[in-house]
């Protein structure tokens, strides 16, 4: 058994984002879309500058130099934000090298380690191949696995990662239109929509958080400082351009009102929907640090914890007590994940606002989930996963799971409604929890119990720091006592060997007030050698001269 990673508290959210629709008339969008252009093309050529210097300390980027450049043709401020977008890209960008190569790696020790084993056989925990040809098909793809493995190392070591302004995956649907039910036309707008830059960073101190784009917190009104190339477009003074519409914010507007009031900074960015024709702004802000309880301190005050288990179609959740102990019936959210990545994202998060409901009205204080990433599945998939019709639906049902963004999504959400997330390690839930819980559980309740809800109990276990095999010797289901938990009760553990048990004693002792006395009241004697010799006998023997005869009536 591999080793059991401790259980973590997931930390609170860094930040936040709210977003509102700005209804532009043709003139705004005229603008916006000009301003937009304009400065995404200055900021794809600073990138593309940044992607030349390759990998370099922080002080050697030459950041001065190219803000310096970029001001003449923008403002200072623009200038700011397009190099520091620049920079979170590259990095980004190099963060992804890294975890291809990771998985490359693990894909080519996967293969490697089941083509060295003959054919039909198997060595220790590994599998050989089936026949030789399949083996002599797998020698072709670990070279395909290495030649990308050297391609991406490569990349790695010059510090220059491939990025494509506006996304590779557009990028590739041009050349397939009609697999995509897309024009020339409306391709051709999507793609200059992805390029354009509108982002501008927060400031401290200047008017309501941002200089840039400044949205008044009094009357809603949205201003934007125009590049200096297009000032001549400006309708208020100091080169600013005024749009006719208003943003309000509803969402969290209370936290908005309170950064923007005290001038602390806000970043802006303005985005645009091509296929709903519609214009948006989203506005963010960086959130002091948190300081969450640990796994620990939530058992030590004799909290609820809901532990819950995530899969393809839907949420299996119980609630445990603070010593791990099932209380309830088994929950059960439905999630369906089919269908446009916005419809998806929604239902995601009407589960998780289901699961929250759960846990309030529980009372609990944690959710628990598993820390489940996949990278494995990604990387060797249909070597540790399965083959044929059985593996790949396996492997696409599990490719499905939305683990990263649900962990976020409830570690954002739970936050806010004073609940704490805590992650465990994934080994073995689903196994034990089918094993040790499921019978159980489904013992002192109607409703149906599965894996999946046993899955639950044993994350919440892992989650409070109990172990989640049960010990033998629960006690069992009685005719008079129709429900039961079931805990984690233990039995009579042997002492070792040469270490006497003390006497058998009745349970509850006497006290005299019994009207008819039995033989369980008395100690239980044995005869001595003569008497064994000769047998027992028929009748009682005679207490008479016993000096402990304190039982006697």
């Amino acid at each position: 058994m591999r080793t059991i990673v401790a259980p973590f508290t997931v930390a609170a959210p860094g930040g936040a984002r709210i977003r509102d629709r700005l209804r532009l008339p043709p003139d705004d969008e005229k603008v916006l879309r000009e301003v937009g252009e304009h400065l995404g093309r200055h900021q794809r050529a600073d990138l593309a500058e940044r992607v030349r210097i390759g990998k370099v300390k922080a002080k050697d980027t030459r950041r001065a130099a190219r803000k310096k450049t970029l001001t003449v043709v923008s403002s200072s401020r623009w200038a700011g934000a397009m190099t520091r977008a620049s920079e979170d890209q590259y990095q980004l960008s190099l963060r992804c090298l890294y975890d291809e190569r990771a998985g490359l790696r693990r894909a080519v020790r996967t293969v490697s380690q089941r083509i060295e084993v003959p054919c039909g056989q198997r060595k220790g925990k590994v599998r050989g191949y089936k026949d030789q040809a399949e083996r002599w098909h797998k020698q072709r793809r670990l070279q395909v696995l290495k030649a990308r493995l050297a391609a991406v190392e490569q990349r790695i070591e010059q510090g220059r990662p491939s990025i494509v302004s506006g996304g590779r995956r557009l990028a590739k649907v041009r050349h397939n239109l009609a697999d995509a039910q897309l024009t020339e036309t409306e391709w051709r707008q999507r793609w200059e929509t992805e390029r354009m830059f509108l982002t501008a960073d927060g400031e401290s101190g200047a008017p309501h958080g941002n200089y840039t784009i400044t949205v008044d917190p009094a009357d809603g009104t949205v201003t934007i400082v125009l590049p200096e190339p297009l000032r001549h477009l400006a309708n208020t003074p100091r080169g600013r351009y005024q749009l006719s519409c208003t943003a309000g914010f509803h969402h969290r507007r209370e936290e908005w009102l309170d950064r923007v009031s005290a001038n602390r900074p806000v970043r802006y960015d303005i985005t645009h929907d091509p296929v709903r024709g519609r214009w948006y702004l989203d506005a963010s802000w960086s959130a002091d640090k948190a300081v969450l309880p640990s796994p620990e301190e939530i058992r030590a005050f004799g909290e609820k914890t809901l532990g819950a288990d995530l899969n393809a179609d839907h949420l299996a959740a119980y609630v445990l007590d603070a010593h791990g102990n099932p209380i309830g019936e088994p929950l059960t959210v439905p999630l369906d994940l089919t269908g446009e990545a916005s419809q998806r994202d929604g239902r995601l998060r009407a589960a998780i606002t289901q699961l929250i409901t759960i846990a309030r009205q529980h009372h609990c204080a944690a959710i628990v989930v598993e820390n489940l990433g996949f990278d494995d599945a990604r990387a060797a998939g249909r070597e540790t996963m399965g083959r044929g019709e059985r593996g790949k639906k396996f492997r696409r049902t599990v490719a499905g799971i939305p683990t990263a963004r649900f962990r976020e999504r409830l570690r954002g959400m739970a936050y806010h409604q004073g609940l704490v997330v805590i992650a465990v390690d994934p080994a073995y839930t689903s196994i034990w929890g089918e094993k040790y819980w499921k019978n159980p559980l489904q013992q002192q309740t109607k409703t149906p119990v599965t894996r999946h809800h046993g899955a639950a109990v044993a994350i919440g276990r892992r989650g409070l720091g109990c172990r989640i095999r049960r010990r033998p010797g629960v006690t069992g289901h009685d005719q008079r006592i129709v429900t039961r938990r079931a805990t984690g009760q233990t039995v009579f553990v042997p002492r070792p060997r040469g270490t006497a048990s003390p006497p058998r004693t009745p349970g509850t002792p006497n006290g005299g007030e019994k009207t008819c006395w039995s033989r369980g009241d008395q100690l239980a004697l044995f005869p001595d050698l003569e008497d064994r010799s000769r047998g027992h006998r028929a009748t009682c023997p005679d207490y008479g001269e016993l000096a402990n005869s304190g039982q006697q009536r």
